[in-house]
Order: structure tokens, then sequence, then C-alpha cells
């Protein structure tokens, strides 16, 4: 039995997707790297990571229990060490979570579906003190929004307002993830600009933990199809983030055109509640009769359609588009 990285570009990717989908998993997009298992020609096992992320781990049942987990695992793990990465993390299977509880693993969250385990480094609890710290906010109970703002729209805004209305202390998570049109800085410091009249709203990065690669590694994908990780990321907010910053409501919009966000909304509102934070959900604001969306944004910026836009937006995001060179179409991405 031989362990060694392949090339996924070339026509062993079609062996390795139906070896994955005979055990109930997909290779998915974003992978970068792929190692498989092989003996007598024949895939036994493959596992393979993007960014920090370990996953479309799977090894054949006749073989499970030969040690070929572990060597794939430290294959993986010597490959991430090469490129600088010492925190790692695994999407698997819930079975699977033992297995990797034997080789360091630590779980952070599991559903019905898939499990996310830590490894390394990684410190869910330590990285979320961290960020309270770091927001130097007080044990008021909170109101919270998460935010990707590609970008920072009149209807983001809307979401916030409300918020900052009902409540005597907002946190508007943003989306750390750096997967949009407009980088991360660039939203944060939008969003920032836009609330610094809200007095009780503190903008903050989302981290490693809210809608990023670790949580929710399929957000951000183009075809972006129903996942089973909106339950999971749903989860960790749930667990570790709201008790963190003393959070009882989470605001979030309304969204009649991207059913993966319809079917994370219903996530939300199926397990946030059972850890005593409320979710709320706020009818999307309209502008001319269509919903004001950070994706019809780019839609009219790219075709430099100033004046719809002045409807839309924001005057620093208004601003920032007109200095800002035209990327491009960005319709698929994330609001």
């Amino acid at each position: 039995m031989k362990i060694f990285g392949i090339n996924l570009a070339g026509p062993v990717r079609e062996e390795v997707e139906r070896f994955l989908a005979s055990n109930g998993l997909k290779l998915e997009k974003d992978v970068e790297y792929t190692a498989v298992a092989v003996c007598r020609e024949e895939i036994v096992g493959t596992c393979s990571f993007a960014g920090n992320v370990v996953k479309c781990f799977a090894v054949r049942p006749d073989w499970q229990g030969a040690g070929i987990a572990a060597q794939l695992l430290t294959h993986i793990s010597d490959i991430l060490f090469s490129k600088g990465i010492t925190e790692t993390f695994i999407f698997t299977k819930p079975e699977n979570g033992q297995l990797f509880s034997g080789l360091g693993y630590r779980s952070v969250a599991a559903t019905p579906q898939v499990i996310l385990l830590e490894g390394g480094t990684a410190n869910i609890g330590r990285y979320i003190n961290e960020m309270v710290r770091e927001a130097g906010i007080n044990g008021t109970e909170k109101a919270a929004i998460v935010m990707n703002c590609n970008p920072f729209t009149l209807g983001h805004r809307y979401l916030i307002e409300t918020a900052a209305r009902e409540n005597e202390q907002v946190i508007v998570f943003v989306v750390e993830e750096n997967r949009s049109c407009f980088s991360f800085t660039q939203r944060l410091n939008l969003v920032r600009q836009g609330t610094a009249d809200l007095t009780n709203v503190i903008v903050i990065p989302g981290g490693r933990y809210i809608i990023s690669a670790n949580t929710f590694p399929t957000y951000f994908l183009k075809d972006r199809q129903i996942s089973v990780y909106q339950e999971l990321d749903a989860l960790i907010f749930a667990r570790y983030l709201a008790p963190a910053f003393n959070i009882r409501i989470r605001y979030v919009g309304t969204e009649p055109h991207c059913q993966v966000t319809n079917n994370y909304v219903e996530a939300l509102q199926k397990i946030l509640p059972s850890y005593g934070v409320k979710v709320c959900l706020v009818e999307r604001v309209k502008s001319k009769g269509e919903c004001i969306s950070a994706s019809r944004v780019r839609q009219l910026y790219e075709k430099c359609h100033w004046e719809e836009l002045r409807d839309l937006l924001p005057p620093c995001t208004y601003d920032f588009l007109r200095n800002y060179p035209n990327p491009g179409s960005q319709a698929n991405q994330a609001d």
C-alpha cells in the first residue's frame, strides 16, 4: 500500500470522485491537494485539504483499522506544516469523530451529518475569548448580526438600524473570509463608516468561526448547493459565540432569491432558540419595488449605472465604488 499526492487535473480525478461517492461524499471544488492510499492499483483511502481545512476523507470499509487513516492524515499534516500551517480543522462524518480524536483532534461541534474537529494550535475557546477581549465590550445583553456586505448597502444599513432601535447594544460581525469581490478590510471599513452615527453598534471582524471556510465551507462556492454545514455554523454560534458575547437575539434579513440563505435562516431558527437566542427575521427593505441586495448592486456597478446605485447605497459605499476599479461580473457571490 502506497500513499501519495495526485494531480486532480488528470484522469484520476474521476476515480477519486467515484470512490468518495461510494462513501457518501463528494470531491468539493475548493480542494487544493488530495492524497490517496493505493493498493494493487485501487484506491483504498483518500484525504484532501483546502486552506487549513482537512476534508473529503474516506477509507474503504474492508481497510478500516489498518492504520490508513493515520498515514493519510500524517501525509496531509506534513504538507500543511511545510506551508507554515499549524492550525488545522477536519470535516468528517460523525462516526469518524472517535478515530480523529485518537489522532489528537478535538471535537468543536457535530450535527447528525457532519462533525468539525480542530487540531494543532487551534483552540476555539481561547480564540473567542480573545475576540471578546479585543472588542472591548461590556457584559450587557446584546443583539447580533452577521453580514458579508459585498458591498455595504442601504439594505444592510436598514437591518442594523432596526436592531439598534430595538436593543441596548448591537454587535455586527463582518464575515472575514476573503472570498468576495471586495476585500475583508474594505467591507469592514465600509460598514464602520456607514454605521458611525449609531452609537450602540459595534462592528467587528467575524473571525474564523462565523461563516468561514472552517464552519461553512460551501457558502462561498459558486454552485452553492444545499449544505450540511448550515446547521454546524448555527450550532457553533449558539454554543460558543452567543454565550461569550452575551448575545440574546440574532437579526437576519429575508432573502427572496437565494435558497442557500433561506435554508441557513431555517437552521438558525431551528438551533438558536434552544440555546436561549431568539432569531428575529426582518423583511428586506425595497427600492422602487425591488429588494435591495449586494448582488443587484454589483450588477449595476458592472454597468456603471450610477444614478440607480444612489438609491441603493449609503454615501460611503457610493463614493468608494466611484473610485474603485470595476472588477467585472461578481453577480453570483455572497451578499
